[in-house]
């Protein structure tokens, strides 16, 4: 009896080994010496399963960091560092075969197909994290714009996700120096800042007008 992961381990040797994809799902099945309903059970295509080892990466980073008992003392900023500076360990354990599926995979509106799984679970885990920073006066609420902050973080996981691709530094140097640098512009940005003082003293003046008339202002 076939098991999912005898079928995800076996592709992915398969694609290791050849640097391609099976040519069919029968040809597939025959070498593992299943049958190909029983591949069906658990993948509907071989990209399911590319798809399945990205999800499973990153559920695993995530559960491993919210078991730590220093996570919940973590600012927001150091809880979006952590994710990253772990991913990347995480990643490092499977680099051949998820560098594969990268550049394999079709880009959808400049992320990879592959990420698509991916995607909603690291916008949700990073959301949370952000309306915690948002409650606790860490970041800065914004009317429309704080909506948008982890459409910034999900940028910057498009972007660390490629650079590691790219670095050839020693145990990828330049990419722990790119997410320290990245992610604290970013969370720069999600901060009070002298901008959001300006603004609060124009809504301040606004809603007090009747006294700026009365000063001559």
């Amino acid at each position: 009896m076939a098991t999912a992961q005898q079928i995800k381990k076996g592709y992915i040797d398969f694609v290791l080994t050849h640097d391609e994809k099976p040519k069919s799902v029968y040809s597939f099945t025959k070498k593992l010496k299943i049958s190909e309903p029983e591949f069906y059970e658990f993948y509907a295509s071989f990209e399911s399963i590319e798809k399945a080892v990205w999800v499973e990466l990153t559920v695993e980073t995530i559960d491993t960091l919210q078991q730590q008992d220093v996570w919940s003392d973590y600012s927001s900023r150091d809880k979006i560092l952590a994710f990253f500076y772990s991913y990347v360990e995480v990643l490092k354990k499977q680099r051949s075969f998820v560098l594969y599926t990268i550049r394999s995979s079709r880009n959808g509106f400049s992320t990879p197909e592959v990420l698509s799984g991916v995607k909603p679970i690291f916008e949700h885990f990073a959301e949370e994290i952000i309306n915690e920073g948002l409650e606790s006066g860490e970041l800065a609420e914004r009317r429309f714009i704080s909506k948008k902050y982890k459409d910034a973080v999900w940028l910057q996981f498009a972007f660390i996700v490629k650079f590691w691709m790219n670095d050839e530094s020693a145990d990828f140097e330049k990419t722990d120096e790119a997410i320290e640098k990245g992610i604290n512009v970013t969370f720069d940005l999600f901060q009070h800042s002298p901008i959001d003082n300006l603004l609060e003293y124009g809504k301040f003046l606004s809603r007090n007008s009747r006294f700026k008339e009365k000063m001559g202002l």
